[in-house]
């Protein structure tokens, strides 16, 4: 029996061993389509607040909740078992660019809130549970590399300051009513330890389990994280945590992400989970890749038996969520590997001892 079956919510495990789960789309992808202006962001209570706050996405959970809402209820009922609480930025370390370091628990518990109240009201309507992924982003800072060419040695985060900053994230997920964490969007391998770490830290101190999905990000064709890991090498690297699901997320089109989650399908005996952007950006920085098109792709995921859990990152929408949920509606889960125990460690590749 895999690993990802042994967590605290039987529900959903037996869920993923039965069919592939359908996780939601973008969430800022659907904020932009709002045409929100700086007092939306603003609402009542930060009116007077000295900083331009127009872009920060995750403030809409205290000024416009009923505008997240409708969002989360838009991906329910366009076939998403799991949506995402829009707290991906809602770090005190990512906060700061607005000032708004101290809303940080704030902006966590009041997300898995607005997510649940979604993920409630359709599970009630429809007879189906649903289930809400507490999100926590990658911060903007990373643990493993300079952001100084000059000064190689240089950090600009440590690690503490990391799972400081994820556990409080945790904190308010959790007492916000999550089912589950999502650790995504990873760039840096170190920071994902810290959030593991973090987040294992706030089980202990609340008494609770919860799975956690992990989820990396490829930069660009070079098939490495952008602190230079491979697939495989990343998986290994984060093993420990026994995630119930591991996978890529963001970056990558469908297509330029199959071989990646391929591999990672073969050596994770864990959940695979995969939700792309709608193609690469044009020469905008837009999505064009159609509901029809991205679905396609990641039917071809599903029927070559490559994952259990499917989803999509920037540039997708309701419309892309319900193409996807139709075209991986009746074909079976990825069958999870057996693995036998060997020594496996990691630096930027893989390494797997012969003995």
């Amino acid at each position: 029996m895999s690993q990802a079956t042994d967590f605290g919510n039987p529900t959903l495990a037996a869920a993923a061993q039965k069919r592939i789960l359908v996780l939601d789309g973008a969430m800022g992808t659907m904020i932009q389509r709002l045409k929100l202006t700086e007092a939306d962001f603003r609402g009542e209570r930060f009116k007077d607040w000295p900083r331009d706050l127009k872009g920060n996405n995750d403030l809409l959970i205290l000024t416009r909740p009923d505008a997240v809402e409708a969002i989360h209820r838009q991906y329910f009922e366009a076939g998403a078992d799991i949506v995402e609480t829009n707290t991906f930025s809602s770090t005190s370390i990512a906060q700061a660019d607005y000032g708004m370091e101290s809303l940080a628990y704030e902006l966590n518990l009041e997300g898995a809130r607005v997510a649940r109240r979604a993920a409630d009201a359709v599970a009630r309507e429809t007879g189906i549970p649903r289930y809400v992924a507490g999100a926590i982003g990658p911060t903007n800072r990373t643990a493993s590399i300079s952001p100084d060419v000059n000064n190689p040695g240089y950090r600009a985060v440590t690690f503490d300051d990391l799972r400081n900053a994820y556990a409080e994230a945790a904190r308010g997920l959790v007492d916000g009513g999550a089912d589950l964490i999502l650790i995504e969007t990873i760039f840096d391998t170190l920071n994902a330890k810290a959030a593991v770490a973090a987040v294992e830290d706030v089980f202990e101190e609340k008494g609770v389990k919860l799975p956690i999905m992990i989820s990396g990000t490829i930069t660009d064709l070079s098939g490495r994280t952008l602190s230079g890991q491979t697939p495989t090498a990343f998986w290994y690297s984060l093993r420990h945590a026994e995630p119930f699901s591991i996978g890529l997320n963001c970056a990558l089109g469908a297509r330029e992400m199959r071989a990646h989650i391929d591999e990672i399908g073969r050596v994770a005996d864990t959940f695979v989970c995969a939700y792309p952007n709608a193609g690469l950006p044009n020469e905008f920085g837009e999505y064009d890749e159609s509901p029809e098109a991205m679905a396609k792709l990641v039917g071809e995921f599903a029927r070559s038996g490559l994952v259990n859990v499917v989803g999509g990152c920037c540039g997708t929408t309701p419309d892309h969520i319900r193409a996807i949920a139709g075209a991986v509606k009746d074909v079976a889960p990825r069958a999870i590997p057996a693995v036998a125990p060997q020594l496996r460690l990691s630096g930027l590749e893989p390494f797997v001892s012969a003995a």
